[in-house]
């Protein structure tokens, strides 16, 4: 089946050049291309049009759940008819083992998995193998990580056709090979269950339910049901069940590998004794000689990844399989924000490492386990077959593969300009930043103001809010459940000035901000650099008043490109809406309601930057601190239990941010329960 784009607006601006010059450069076979789009220049829908004209399988990849979740919603809107799948790591709290020398702590594995994750990720592998032609798959850096194998999970998937004759008793042997669980009594997703000459089989990657009729030994009928209604909803003639998980191998190769496991246990064991360590080689022969009596016994055990390479039957070193390994040879790959994200996937390997040396040296874990990891970077490069890097600020690297050709998508369908840019002395800039500020309040317009330190930040905002300003602060030490929620009341008005560190939040979208300042503009850095200037600016770009001011005293070579490059972007702009009679056209957008906290106690609003105006009181069941020290035990468990519950319900509705902001309202319940306990 081919791609059928669907969508009730056109390309337009320079879209059509841009789907263009994409479109050709992966038919003649060009290796890497780039797509400088700015903000709000429809970025995703040039990259669906040039999918809808190649017509191949397509991995888009994100550096984050949540821009990946928004991809995918677009994606999905875009080609309702096709196969649009979702791939992120599938755990809603994910603590990794490992262990610290200088403390002598241990620290074991403690996980979380979301089976509405999982079940996206099985439909993504499901629908690759399949061999359709159009599938796009959106994905974070878990596409890099290890799984099963695509021969593995070929050989698992089960082929079924009416009138096809085939023993009942052998089918249930295939669906347990493929890692399906027999349950007659609650039928969940991966089981199945029996009753007569009829099975139902729940399938992992599925809502529905697959209902099997023999007749004798001869497939009567193949249904698929309601799985809550067992109302019928589909015959077919013909079907495919794929495997209930990633990690699929076979019970000989399971005894191939519990002897491989041994033979290496002897070898640490010997190399620890020979070095003079008993308690290390005490520790590794007791930790793996319990995971294959568990293995053995209940086919998995706690870790049972570390021992991958001996289920794929790899040789040491020898690279996991991945994600990529399901695509088809021309596939199509999109990095999005990929000065980002290619620096992310470049540093997995070497952060994955350094946490499994010390488990290796200190006889926590066989050296197997390193074979357990994401790609090497250079590995990745191997498996991408034709890349288009999508940034705004595309880094020195994707410039250099693409042998320098860039697409550029410089023009907004609103027709909004990027901003103009004001160099201003530092000399007395907090006053004059007031003046800033208040216009903009006239106007009900919103401020953002980049600091170089938290401090800077929080006294900045103290100072505006002793002068009447509403005003709050955010960066890295705000926690995940303050931080939608003071970006939403931003956006609404409750305040009107945020006070950040770093803002540069790719896919930030915030078209009340007119004004983005940037104090010290000129202290050369990471967050004075060229592309962290450029991002930064950009956020007032949504804007039809857009301005941004750089308060510095000299003007830095990073400064100077920014400038050059926004007033080239803007005269651009300018031409072309003057050339077509376009009027820019302020962005309406939305204001999320996010998760509502109750108000912070006054004594506390300079600390925290929270005004006691500014975060009112709701009936959100979410708690704030001084509700939960009166809480009890019970009562604790069950807020506990409904913040999970919310949790996996947000999950479930691809709303990551929302989910995050549970999970740390439970970890908080969880420590104020336990502490109690203590007490």
């Amino acid at each position: 089946m081919n791609f059928k784009l669907t969508s009730k607006y056109k390309p337009t601006g320079d879209q059509p050049n841009a789907i263009k010059e994409l479109t050709e450069g992966i038919l003649r076979g060009d290796k890497a291309q780039v797509l400088l789009g700015v903000t709000g220049s429809g970025k995703t829908f040039t990259v669906a049009n040039v999918i809808a004209n190649i017509n191949r399988p397509t991995l888009i990849l994100s550096h984050n759940k949540t821009l990946a979740a928004q991809l995918y919603e677009e994606m999905k809107g875009f080609f309702p008819e096709n196969a649009v799948e979702y791939y992120v790591s599938y755990y809603d709290y994910y603590q990794p083992e490992a262990y610290l020398p200088h403390t002598d702590t241990y620290i074991e594995k403690d996980l979380a998995i979301n089976e509405e994750i999982d079940k996206l990720r099985l439909s993504a592998v499901s629908a690759l193998l399949s061999g359709r032609q159009d599938v796009v798959v959106v994905s974070s850096v878990s596409c890099i990580y290890g799984m099963g194998g695509p021969t593995a999970m070929s050989e698992s998937v089960i082929t079924l056709h009416r009138g096809q004759t085939l023993n009942r008793n052998m089918f249930l042997r295939k669906l347990v090979d493929a890692l399906y669980v027999r349950n007659d009594i609650d039928l969940q997703r991966g089981n199945f269950r029996v009753k007569g000459d009829t099975v139902d089989i729940f399938m992992a990657y599925s809502d529905n339910v697959l209902r099997v009729t023999f007749w004798d030994d001869e497939i009567d009928s193949i249904e698929e049901i309601d799985a809550v209604t067992y109302h019928r909803l589909a015959s077919f003639e013909d079907y495919q069940i794929f495997p209930a998980n990633l990690f699929v191998t076979t019970k000989e190769q399971q005894m191939i590998a519990i002897r491989q496991i041994q033979d290496d246990l002897v070898k640490q064991v010997d190399f620890f004794n020979e070095m003079g360590d008993p308690v290390k080689a005490q520790r590794i022969k007791e930790r793996v000689e319990y995971d294959m009596e568990m293995i053995k016994e209940l086919g998995h055990c706690s870790g049972i990844e570390n021992y991958s390479r001996y289920f794929d039957g790899r040789q040491p070193g020898q690279r996991p399989y991945c994600l990529l390994d399901f695509f088809p040879d021309d596939y199509l790959m999109v990095i999005d924000e990929s000065h980002v994200s290619v620096p992310q996937l470049n540093a997995m390997y070497g952060g994955d490492r350094a946490r499994k040396t010390n488990l290796v040296e200190y006889g926590f874990r066989l050296p197997a386990a390193f074979d357990n990891r994401p790609l090497r970077f250079e590995e990745f490069q191997s498996m991408v077959h034709q890349v288009i890097y999508v940034s705004a600020t595309p880094a020195d690297f994707e410039l250099a593969e693409s042998e320098g050709v860039v697409v550029e998508q410089l023009i907004r369908p609103t027709g909004l300009l990027d901003p103009d840019i004001e160099v201003r002395p530092s000399e007395n800039q907090i006053d004059d930043l007031m003046d800033e500020i208040l216009t903009r309040i006239r106007r009900d317009e919103r401020v953002l103001t980049t600091t170089l330190t938290k401090r800077m930040a929080e006294e900045l905002t103290e100072y505006l809010l002793n002068n009447g300003v509403k005003a709050n602060y955010i960066h890295s030490d705000v926690a995940t459940l303050d931080r939608v929620k003071i970006m939403n009341d931003f956006r609404a008005g409750v305040f009107d000035v945020l006070v950040g560190v770093n803002l540069l939040r790719e896919g930030l979208d915030l078209p009340e901000v007119s004004l983005v300042a940037i104090i010290d503009a000129d202290k050369e850095g990471f967050l004075r650099s060229h592309r962290s200037l450029t991002q930064t600016a950009g956020r007032a770009a949504r804007n039809v008043n857009g301005k941004v001011i750089m308060y510095a005293d000299t003007i830095t070579e990073s400064m100077q490109r920014t400038i050059d490059e926004t007033v080239r972007r803007r005269t651009i702009q300018m031409h072309y809406n003057e050339e077509h009679h376009i009027t820019p056209m302020q962005i309406v957008k939305e204001v999320k309601s996010g998760l509502a906290r109750h108000a912070t106690p006054a004594s506390d609003t300079i600390s925290k930057g929270y005004g006691d105006a500014y975060i009112e009181p709701d009936s959100s069941r979410m708690v704030a601190d001084p509700v939960m020290k009166q809480m009890s035990e019970k009562e604790l468990s069950e807020a506990i239990a409904e913040s999970t519950r919310l949790m996996n319900e947000a999950a479930k509705r691809l709303d990551f941010l929302q989910a995050a902001q549970y999970r740390d309202e439970v970890i908080r319940l969880t420590e104020l329960k336990e502490a109690k306990k203590e007490a």
